[in-house]
């Protein structure tokens, strides 16, 4: 039996007769609590000085945060930077800027449940605004053409410092590191320069790669202009606990996090017709928009006109307007995905990029979504099928004459390679 995470329950799935495809994340073993495995981590920074070093002399600080929709262990990470940031600077002051990237705003609730009452009672936290232009500043222009366009808390910041969590990123690689910065705390100009359909067209655009991915050397290219000077980024379990830690440099430490986590998230894979897969749960599985994440696990080891199945809540609904009305208003998966591939890089419009990685999945395979009944129009607009329940998804799937079966219990912890 296979246990598919869906919102904050499982799917309970008898996988007889079918191939499972999963992380070996779930090998590792921690030593250590998450508090003590990012302390040890900080103690020994990758290329870089501790950061109470890097605190003397600075009157400020601005650490990134991660938004709502990333299960960062931020309660592991945050005491360890604070407690290393007074230790070298008693009277330094901090901020906390989560990074929204082309998200909405976090609330003050999904804050509360990220960082605890205590931190967000006696923390200064600030959001930051993509689409704010008089929030942000120009600090550079990316190898990509876009200009390079920050939040202004961060571009005049004595000290820039984020936290995160590596895992799996089906455009950029990976999570983590520099895409604190872009998207992170980007304003919308240089987000939809770096996400153009030229870009995510790649075919080093994809999950696991960084090298020759021209989106990460966008990320690298705007980090270095933001002048970040040190990331703790971690790496998580099925259960969202710590199990590693990696601090220093927003380069050289955060390869080092991905290279390890490539060595347990790799799978081979195993062609079927039918692929079942799920976004990890919440908070992960929280809109359609995220989902499209692990579809493309999927892809990779779904037969040509095979069916997905994604098991997904999406208690937020669709998660962006744009992106909603584009996947409605299309004629077809097809003419949409023309439509975004003539578009040019200083014309991409707001959620372009996973409009175009949809039409791709959908132009392609058939995707059953297995989700709230609620949602039965919005993902029928959206060019999939519905089903309420994984049971009749496949019946649905078997009556198109489709057999051989692939599971993926949590498609946003495997690179499909």
């Amino acid at each position: 039996m296979v246990h598919i995470p869906y919102g904050k329950t499982t799917i309970e799935f008898d996988e007889t007769g079918a191939e499972v495809l999963c992380s070996s994340i779930g090998e590792l073993k921690a030593e250590a609590d998450g508090l003590s495995i990012v302390k040890a981590a900080m103690e020994k920074p990758i290329d870089s000085p501790r950061l109470s070093e890097l605190a003397k002399g600075k009157k400020n600080c601005v650490i990134i945060i991660s938004d709502h929709t990333r299960p960062v262990p931020s309660r592991d990470i945050l005491p360890n930077m604070f407690a290393e940031l007074r230790e070298g600077n008693p009277d330094i002051d901090i901020t906390l800027l989560v990074a929204t990237g082309f998200h909405r705003p976090t609330t003050k609730e999904e804050l509360i449940g990220k960082l605890g009452e205590e931190i967000y009672n006696s923390a200064k936290i600030v959001i930051h605004d993509c689409r704010d232009a008089a929030s942000n500043v120009q600090v550079g222009v990316l190898p990509s053409g876009a200009p390079c366009v920050i939040d202004k808390l961060a571009a005049e910041a004595d000290l820039l410092v984020a936290e995160g969590f590596i895992e799996p990123h089906f455009f950029a690689g990976f999570s983590g590191g520099r895409k604190s910065v872009l998207p992170g705390i980007s304003d919308q100009v240089t987000v939809l320069g770096n996400h153009c359909s030229r870009f995510i067209d790649s075919d080093k655009s994809r999950t696991g790669k960084l090298d020759g991915n021209p989106m990460h050397e966008d990320m690298v290219a705007a980090a270095k202009f933001a002048k970040l000077a040190y990331i703790v980024n971690v790496v998580i379990d099925e259960d969202k606990k710590t199990v590693a830690a990696f601090a220093g440099n927003y380069v050289t430490a955060h390869r080092k996090g991905c290279d390890f986590l490539l060595s347990y998230a790799r799978v081979k894979p195993a062609f079927a017709d039918i692929v079942i897969t799920s976004n990890g749960g919440a908070p992960l599985d929280q809109n359609i928009y995220q989902c499209v994440k692990s579809m493309t696990a999927a892809e990779a080891t779904c037969n040509p006109g095979g069916v997905i199945i994604e098991c997904v809540e999406c208690a937020d609904g669709h998660g962006g307007q744009a992106f909603y009305e584009t996947l409605r208003d299309c004629p077809d998966a097809a003419a949409l995905y023309d439509s975004i591939m003539a578009t040019p890089q200083d014309k991409t419009i707001p959620d372009q990029w996973e409009s175009q990685i949809l039409a791709r999945i959908l132009k392609n395979f058939t995707v059953i979504m297995v989700t709230r009944p609620e949602l039965k129009t919005m993902v029928e607009e959206m060019k999939m099928s519905f089903a309420p329940s994984l049971d009749e998804a496949l019946n649905m799937a078997h009556a198109m004459g489709k057999k051989s079966l692939t599971v993926i219990p949590n498609g946003i912890s495997v690179i499909v390679d």
